[in-house]
């Protein structure tokens, strides 16, 4: 019996340290700024400001991953380190450990403002950091690794719908086809595809989880 209540115990204390930590790390992140336009249908519509990101496409997430901290911890002209900036985005459920702020999308079927369309069959991993909103486009250090660069988002809007736990591909692309739908029932045309957005770092515990899908959206009557 002392054994059990003994482990009981542990198990209580790890699951408060977990918590703790979800908690902690959510408070001390900074997030992008937005402004709540209105809520419909289960629906969060959203306006963001300009937005600047430093990206780089490679063969999978972690590469891409490992290139970008290089960058906010100084591979870049000034040799500056850099605050991360929540959510991370990623397009078709990908997954991979890492910490906000980060954007992900597959290229194949995906069409990006500053990118253009995406050539046919081609599965490589764009992925973006967030710079904080204290950085614009004149300010953010240039990347000194060829394979990185800096990107802008114009101001836009977008429709979201939050979720908790985890993020299989499966549950991502079922919840942006329902998002989808209720995009169309709300009377909003979708300019892009959905995508995922994560706002907690990977130990923060499921069920502490903030997940949303979203879509870009034509806010125009």
């Amino acid at each position: 019996m002392r054994s059990l209540s003994k482990a009981a115990l542990v198990g209580a204390a790890a699951l408060t340290g977990w918590i703790a930590w979800g908690v902690y790390t959510t408070r001390s992140t900074e997030a992008i700024p937005y402004a709540r336009r209105r809520s419909v249908d289960g629906l969060e519509i959203r306006t963001y400001p300009q937005t600047v990101r430093v990206e780089t496409t490679a063969s999978n997430q972690r590469e891409a991953f490992r290139r970008l901290y290089r960058y906010i911890t100084g591979a870049n002209e000034g040799s500056s380190t850099l605050s991360m900036t929540r959510p991370v985005e990623s397009r078709r459920g990908d997954s991979i450990a890492m910490t906000a702020p980060v954007r992900t999308e597959t290229r194949e079927g995906a069409e990006m403002q500053t990118h253009g369309p995406s050539p046919p069959g081609d599965d490589k991993v764009r992925l973006s950091f967030y710079l904080p909103p204290s950085i614009d486009p004149e300010s953010a250090p240039k990347p000194t690794d060829l394979a990185v660069s800096l990107a802008i988002d114009q101001p836009r809007t977008v429709a979201v719908k939050r979720f908790s736990w985890y993020t299989p591909a499966w549950r991502v692309d079922s919840l942006g086809r329902t998002l989808l739908r209720a995009v169309e029932r709300a009377g909003y045309e979708p300019v892009d595809a959905p995508f995922l957005l994560r706002y907690d770092d990977p130990w923060t515990p499921p069920f502490m989880r903030r997940n949303e899908v979203a879509v870009e959206v034509d806010a125009s009557p």
